[in-house]
């Protein structure tokens, strides 16, 4: 990570956490678990790369990154809603992550059920306020949730995990064109689709023109796609302690870039994916330095 990135993704992480902290703070008038569970999966570690995208699509768009630190974190807690529910014994049944026990292992899964609930709606609450501070209409305000919304949902990430699902045991069972074309769908829904909204929400609290907007789309598909396929490299290649987590997609036989294509071809195509993603942000010039950098450091991290 070179020295602009690290300074960016700390500064914004460090002012994400702040005010994570200050809106996961206890209520008396609700029971002390729900919001210890919240808190327990919403610090475990990770580099808030979504609060990241939101503050330098902001940036891009001619706005301010402390401006939308709200929506920054809104996107955070619905990242990790979903990584709560991902862990869970009826979906991936990890019970590392992060190396740290996941939250139903912590809390039984029924709190953790509630946590991860409890973060969703958080976030669209949070989001709403973000777009009143940064006094945007009601439209515009409509607009950010609605952006968020279908990131986060049937036509974003829960779509994409409900394809990734179905798609566990492919080998004989599904023709390897189709198989590719479930892939690239569940890619792109299950972790493109919130880094599109997240680049998106920052353009639109920074009021960015339409045109911005097409641009932070198109870089997020493309990075959100070589994210996916960097990760599927690592869980061949990487260091497991590293990584934080147990066992591989191979051995619970999941549909991934690494298994359809191989590991060659793979690192091929997230290469291609980052070269994409530099040519969409020519229309921001200078502005858009820090995710010229994030979309190489993407493909180049170990963990």
């Amino acid at each position: 990570m070179t020295s602009l990135l690290n300074r960016f993704m700390e500064g914004t992480s460090r002012r994400v956490d702040a005010v994570l902290n200050r809106l996961l703070k206890s209520k008396p008038e609700e029971p002390a678990e729900i919001r210890k569970a919240m808190r327990y999966s919403l610090f475990a570690g990770g580099k808030r790369l979504r609060p990241s995208l939101v503050a330098a699509a902001a940036e891009c768009c001619g706005g301010k990154a402390g401006r939308v630190l709200k929506t920054g974190a809104a996107l955070e807690m619905i990242h990790t809603y979903s990584l709560i529910h991902d862990d869970l014994p009826a979906m991936d049944d990890d019970d590392l992550r992060r190396g740290k026990p996941t939250s139903h292992k912590v809390f039984g899964e029924a709190l953790a059920i509630l946590a991860g609930d409890g973060l969703l709606t958080l976030a669209f609450e949070t989001a709403a306020a973000n777009a009143r501070d940064c006094g945007l209409d009601g439209r515009a305000s409509a607009e950010l949730v609605k952006v968020i919304a279908v990131g986060a949902g049937t036509s974003g990430m829960v779509g994409g995990q409900a394809a990734d699902l179905g798609a566990e045991k492919w080998r004989g069972r599904l023709p390897r064109a189709r198989a590719g074309r479930l892939l690239e769908y569940i890619h792109l829904h299950k972790t493109a689709s919130l880094i599109i909204a997240s680049l998106e929400a920052g353009a639109i609290l920074a009021g960015g023109t339409a045109a911005h907007r097409r641009a932070l789309r198109a870089y997020g598909r493309a990075i959100g796609l070589s994210f996916q396929i960097a990760d599927d490299i690592l869980d061949v290649v990487g260091d497991k302690k590293k990584l934080g987590k147990k066992g591989s997609d191979a051995a619970n036989q999941k549909l991934t870039y690494v298994s359809l294509y191989g590991l060659s071809r793979a690192s091929a195509e997230a290469a291609a994916l980052t070269r994409k993603a530099h040519r969409a942000l020519a229309p921001f010039g200078r502005r858009a330095a820090v995710l010229h950098e994030l979309a190489d450091y993407i493909v180049t991290r170990d963990r």
